[in-house]
């Protein structure tokens, strides 16, 4: 039997790890709950239309949209149907494999995107930036780029 030894926090360290974890919970929750209020979806919702209106044509493979969401393919797939339900976006088949599909923001879908946007990123500025240095705000970016990077190559 192998036995690891767990490297526990250091009161610093736990500390640091509830505090990240309730500010990340507590901001995407007030963006989430402001996006339903405002713009009548949730904050994934979103997320999906703002990939779709930046890739060419606002049309992403499903598959890859899920990776850009940090989704599973199944959820993405339940989140695609109430939003071609509600005309935002429409899914076609893959031209090069008929497995795949295609997700493309319609003209509805970037309209919708269009008037939810501004209260957005004015309650990504209040809740966040407003609350920062800039210093902290290039620490705070330097610091997710770093954790992104490594937890990818994991």
């Amino acid at each position: 039997m192998l036995y690891v030894m767990t490297r526990w926090l250091d009161p610093d360290e736990q500390r640091t790890w509830r505090a990240y974890l309730t500010a990340s919970r507590v901001l995407m929750d007030t963006l989430d709950r402001e996006l339903q209020r405002d713009a009548d979806m949730p904050h994934a919702y979103y997320e999906i239309l703002v990939r779709l209106s930046e890739a060419p044509d606002r049309r992403v493979r499903m598959s890859e949209l899920a990776t850009l969401t940090s989704s599973s393919r199944s959820r993405l797939s339940h989140a695609a149907a109430r939003l071609e339900a509600a005309g935002w976006i429409r899914r076609e088949d893959c031209p090069t494999d008929r497995r795949g599909q295609i997700a493309v923001l319609t003209e509805a879908g970037f309209a919708t995107l269009a008037a939810a946007a501004p209260g957005h990123v004015e309650g990504v500025r209040r809740h966040l930036f407003d609350a920062l240095s800039p210093a902290q705000v290039d620490q705070l970016r330097r610091i997710s780029e770093t954790l992104v990077d490594h937890l990818n190559a994991s």
